[in-house]
């Protein structure tokens, strides 16, 4: 799990420069909008690298705050796909 930042927002980061997916596939709902609750093991995203999927969960029980990455996007390694407010 990452820290909280300045305004108590805690980060989830790409662990690896990899494709940034929203959906679990085409024609499905996204795992997560703005304003959902999301325990430590919500799925919130799909990195793929070279066709594989690697799930990413919440990693803190809280509210999706803001999304920052596009679905279908490169995501750089550390770089922040969307923030959660922590309870």
């Amino acid at each position: 799990m990452s820290t909280a930042n300045a305004d108590g927002l805690v980060p989830v980061v790409a662990a690896v420069n990899s494709v940034f997916y929203r959906r679990p596939s085409p024609g499905e709902p996204p795992f997560v909008e703005e304003g959902d609750q999301v325990n430590e093991d919500t799925v919130v995203c799909l990195l793929e690298i070279m066709k594989c999927f690697r799930s990413v969960n919440a990693g803190v029980k809280g509210k999706v705050e803001k999304i920052l990455a596009e679905s279908g996007s490169m995501v750089k390694k550390g770089s922040t796909v969307m923030f959660i407010k922590p309870e």
